[in-house]
């Protein structure tokens, strides 16, 4: 059985699959570790990075252009030091 693999879009934190009526699933895309002896890790060896939607289960690849991720971009716009507040350039 070949597995099944759709393209994460940068940026992407919801399923995109859509049910037979045409509804979109919209379940939260989160890491997924699987065992060595899935069929996962048999396709695309192990410790692959894989998300996997919490309703659904439809599988999806990271984006290679994703620099989306939580927290990666975020600049902060002032820093709190010992109650004084400091503005970063």
């Amino acid at each position: 059985m070949a597995l099944t693999l759709k393209e994460k879009k940068p940026g992407q934190r919801a399923c995109d699959e859509k049910d037979a009526k045409g509804k979109l699933c919209v379940g939260h895309l989160k890491r997924w570790y699987y065992p060595d002896d899935s069929e996962v890790a048999k396709e695309l060896g192990p410790g692959a990075e894989i998300y996997r939607c919490e309703r659904c289960h439809a599988l999806y690849r990271p984006a290679s252009a994703d620099s989306s991720t939580a927290g990666q971009r975020f600049q902060p716009q002032a820093v709190n030091i010992l109650g004084d507040t400091v503005r970063t350039k």
